[in-house]
């Protein structure tokens, strides 16, 4: 087994926040793995960044009217510091805007390039006559062929999970217009894919059928029994990594040529910084290269970016791909689109300091062979029961009784047989699990230690012995102590702000693995263990109430038609509606009321009479403008004094969405004034 390991987290879009479910897939595991691997003396890069350059991007940046830019820019140090926030422990955090990023990918299209591996070809793609642009895949949406999805994207149905092509796509329509694109020819350089199946079914179907998840076998196996095609590796796009070649203007590198090359640029990055020799890390065979991605990645790491990599030449291929499967929330597919879903940032900041709880309840619950579920009732109880009553209970009891009955100081003793086994097993189930990638089951194999922990100072009771010998309950807590010890140091790859305490209360520093193993002695006799405050604390019942009417409240603002809608005010009953006198009106004359920029004062024959009727519009109509409208009018609203000029009335108006008013008005130009409404 290697000593070196070279471990990369799938680059998060930066075209919103990081969520609960890309936490569980594939952040929090990552640097458990990362941790764990550092504790065994292993030479780590833990390497992620941004991915700036996806069409999501774009999209995102159209939709808000800035550029590409300010998106990435805005989300990049949203998306960086919750990672910090939540202690992900990467060695190196980028992004694809960088300069060296853009070296890197070109020169490695370069590569392929100068070698021959690309064929030049031209296709047709579809074009937006309006829009004047080639669309990307993820502009182009249309009813998938597979599950009849209406809102498919042209590179993946996001209903049935099917990748797509553009033309596999039913009545395809543009994004960017809402009109039915043509086909225009345009020249692209491809990756024959084809070229790579002998290479990918020994390299995969071969050699990792035996060690490698069976949802990522199966998924490779089905692509490649399939049969692989050629993939164009640019795109006719304006946001991007330009192509590196003569009379290629216009176009980018395929996001998913650039992206993957992203961990080999910011591995640059971290080495040049630290002294380091990147190459050591992804073209040396001493060099263990795992990725960390979804289930909606592995195509992209299992098949195209180790083909890319072979192309080249130069690079090893990695030795693990440990995809996850999708977190639901509270039953419900997690959507950054609906806004179903729990932010990063946002439960930093609602619930301060817990941030190993987060961790704990998602490592417990992590999708690694089939699809979870994250629901707050759950994450309250893994909270209350597990980590407060369990764990932090166990720890508790050792600090406060070694505390208040031998000064703070580990009493002498003996750790019997049975305890030893018991450290022995916690340590080696927990190693075994994380060298497998089973989180889940790691987690579970660090709270049985804690159980014994509980189950053994239970049955010695020392709060009872020690009524009788002191030196019977000081063997207890001896024992006790060794293995509160241990379990802080086992649980630092899981939850490191809570080790970061205990390491603190036991006055103890972290320990390399191999130590850890073969120190039967954790904390000898006489070492002070601090008197120090609960390790986690109960969450009400209020909290969690909260967060669920949170989502209770996205789920009604998802049934608006318009997201932008107000909410309805108080209800009234039909005995005051029908107090209400709207009426049909015609604007006579119009003039702006001096000293008030907002203020017209305006006469209207409302059929019944002619009136005064101060109105807020000046900032979105003139005098003329107004003069000869027929509105509609409130015609029984009590009068009241503006500017010293008394109103009569109401008149009706919406705001459109660039802020300016509009006018409620009749379909009929030719409605008499006074008619009634209602």
């Amino acid at each position: 087994m290697s000593n070196r390991k070279m471990i990369t987290a799938a680059l998060p879009y930066a075209n919103g926040p990081v969520h609960i479910g890309h936490l569980a897939g594939v952040y929090i595991p990552a640097d458990v793995y990362a941790r764990f691997q550092r504790r065994l003396g292993k030479d780590v890069a833990f390497i992620c960044g941004s991915d700036e350059h996806g069409i999501p991007i774009t999209i995102r940046a159209k939709k808000e009217g800035v550029t590409p830019q300010d998106i990435v820019d805005k989300y990049h140090e949203i998306i960086k510091k919750s990672f910090s926030d939540l202690g992900i422990s990467f060695d190196e955090y980028s992004r694809t805007t960088s300069k060296n990023h853009y070296e890197t990918s070109q020169d490695f299209f370069k590569v392929l390039y100068e070698k021959g591996k690309f064929t030049e070809e031209m296709s047709e793609q579809y074009f937006d006559k309006q829009a004047g642009e080639f669309l990307a895949d993820r502009y182009i949406v249309g009813t998938c062929p597979n599950c009849g999805n209406e809102n498919a994207y042209g590179d993946q149905c996001e209903k049935c999970g099917t990748t797509l092509s553009p033309s596999e796509l039913i009545n395809p329509k543009s994004m960017l217009s809402g009109n039915v694109p043509i086909l225009k020819d345009t020249k692209n350089w491809y990756l024959p894919l084809n070229d790579y199946e002998d290479f990918l079914n020994e390299w995969i179907i071969e050699g990792h059928k035996d060690d490698w998840k069976p949802n990522v076998y199966g998924q490779v196996k089905s692509w490649l029994n399939d049969g692989l095609k050629p993939r164009a590796m640019t795109r006719d796009l304006n946001w991007g990594v330009p192509v590196p070649l003569p009379n290629a203007e216009g176009k980018v590198l395929y996001v998913w040529f650039d992206a993957p090359i992203g961990y080999i640029s910011f591995t640059k990055e971290w080495a040049e910084k630290n002294g380091k020799n990147w190459k050591d890390y992804w073209q040396s065979e001493e060099s263990d290269l795992v990725h960390f991605i979804g289930k909606d990645n592995i195509v992209f790491h299992c098949i195209i970016f180790p083909a890319m990599m072979k192309a080249h030449g130069d690079y090893i291929m990695p030795k693990n791909v440990p995809a996850f499967e999708f977190l639901n929330l509270e039953n419900d597919k997690i959507s950054t689109s609906r806004n179903w879903a729990v932010w990063a940032h946002e439960y930093v900041e609602d619930f301060p300091g817990q941030q190993d709880v987060l961790r704990y309840a998602l490592l417990s619950s992590a999708p690694e062979t089939k699809d979870n579920n994250f629901t707050w009732k759950d994450f309250q109880a893994k909270n209350n029961f597990e980590l407060v009553n369990k764990f932090g209970n166990f720890i508790n009891r050792v600090i406060s009784f070694t505390n208040k009955n031998f000064e703070g100081k580990v009493p002498n003793g003996v750790l019997d047989e049975e305890c030893k086994a018991a450290i022995k097993t916690g340590i080696e189930d927990v190693s075994i699990y994380l060298e497998k990638y089973e989180f889940r089951n790691a987690l579970s194999a660090f709270m049985r230690l804690v159980d014994y922990g509980n189950l053994y100072l239970q049955n010695a009771a020392p709060w009872k012995t020690i009524k009788e010998d002191v030196n019977i309950a000081g063997q207890a807590m001896f024992v006790g102590a060794q293995i509160a010890a241990v379990v802080a140091q086992l649980c630092e790859p899981f939850m490191p702000f809570s080790a970061e305490k205990l390491f603190g209360y036991f006055n103890i520093e972290k320990k390399n693995w191999e130590d850890l193993k073969n120190s039967e002695i954790q904390i000898e006799a006489g070492h002070k263990i601090e008197n120090a405050p609960l390790l986690f604390t109960p969450i009400e019942d209020s909290v969690i109430e909260a967060q669920i009417q949170k989502l209770e409240d996205t789920k009604q603002n998802n049934k608006k038609t318009n997201p932008n809608a107000k909410p309805m005010k108080e209800e009234i009953t039909f005995d005051d509606f029908m107090k209400i006198d709207l009426r049909t009106a015609t604007i006579l004359e119009a003039e702006k009321v001096e000293k008030a920029d907002k203020l017209l004062k305006l006469t209207v024959d409302t059929g019944v009479d002619v009136r005064t009727v101060v109105s807020g519009i000046a900032e979105s109509f003139t005098p003329e403008e107004v003069v000869g409208k027929q509105v509609m009018i409130l015609l029984n609203l009590a009068p009241r004094k503006i500017r010293g000029i008394e109103s009569q009335g109401m008149l009706l108006l919406t705001t459109k969405p660039d802020g300016k008013l509009s006018f409620v008005t009749p379909d009929d130009s030719n409605v008499e004034n006074g008619i009634e409404i209602g």
